[in-house]
């Protein structure tokens, strides 16, 4: 009934092509904007940096992006660390919020640290001695995010000593590699949860993305930044849908807070996986917009 109602309003224009075609472009916009994601989000791939907390975006701001965007869980990791422990520190201000503070160990003291830390033995200290402290939030759940630029690093020796340290401690590895990377890494470790950031950054194949998730099933793909995931109007390509209703437990969605431009744009990021997670079967969209994340950190939370 309310349906004929409607449309009985425009039955005076139903002999005017441009006016049905006009009507039925509302009805397919409604029906686009019904089906984003309307669930919590986990935001798998957070940095808190110097520049963002001592400049423009104080505790206050960043939580009040988090909380109007339904992010309820955050992976934080930050240059240096200090950012993420901030996170941590801020209990009432984050209870709040409705956000949890999942903290990993960043390797980055300093923008030099991104190109030597694979050989560089004061690094490693460093992520002992974090661990050994801990954080407000709890213990430090993982190392990273680093970056491999050549994947021929990832067998330097601080490589290998701080890929076996998180299978002896059983922390979860956020890395900027490529897929080459992915094969030496976890040859230093087997079995360690390793969180490949931007699920190959350079647009590593799918077909590819495809044979690591076969080969190693505790490798888990984070989505930002990741060239062609979506097509038109922002919607999933078909091989990557393909790929998530055949691995549904095995992505993560994050903003990649590196530069301030990206808390900017924080409104718009956590839009856009809500609109490509809409295209997904709601099952499987709440399993990569909240659920994974959970199941990995967040034991007892929903």
């Amino acid at each position: 009934m309310r349906t004929r109602h409607f449309f009985r309003r425009f039955w005076p224009l139903t002999l005017n092509p441009w006016a049905l075609a006009a009507i039925f472009l509302i009805a397919i916009t409604g029906r686009v904007q019904a089906a984003d994601y309307s669930g919590p989000l986990f935001d798998a791939h957070l940095h808190y940096n110097v520049e963002a907390w001592e400049g423009p975006h104080p505790l206050p701001d960043v939580l009040a992006r988090m909380q109007r965007n339904g992010v309820q869980a955050v992976l934080a990791n930050s240059r240096p660390n200090d950012g993420t422990k901030a996170l941590a520190e801020a209990r009432e201000q984050t209870q709040a919020a409705g956000v949890a503070v999942v903290p990993f160990i960043r390797l980055y003291r300093n923008r030099a640290d991104y190109d030597n830390w694979f050989r560089d033995e004061t690094i490693f200290t460093m992520v002992q001695t974090e661990f050994a402290r801990g954080t407000a939030a709890g213990p430090y759940r993982g190392i990273g995010e680093f970056h491999l630029y050549d994947s021929a690093n990832a067998n330097g020796p601080v490589a290998k000593k701080l890929m076996q340290f998180a299978q002896k401690n059983q922390l979860a590895v956020l890395a900027h590699v490529d897929d080459r990377a992915i094969d030496l890494l976890l040859a230093h470790a087997p079995g360690t949860r390793l969180i490949w950031a931007h699920t190959g950054i350079g647009g590593t194949p799918v077909a590819r993305v495809a044979e690591l998730m076969a080969r190693y099933p505790q490798l888990v793909g984070e989505l930002s930044y990741r060239p062609g995931l979506t097509c038109e109007a922002g919607k999933l390509c078909p091989e990557w849908r393909a790929l998530m209703l055949k691995h549904p437990t095995r992505f993560l969605i994050g903003s990649d807070t590196w530069v301030n431009q990206r808390w900017t744009q924080y409104d718009d990021l956590m839009q856009g996986y809500r609109r490509w997670l809409g295209d997904l079967p709601a099952d499987v969209a709440q399993r990569i917009g909240w659920g994974n994340g959970a199941a990995l950190f967040l034991s007892g939370k929903p």
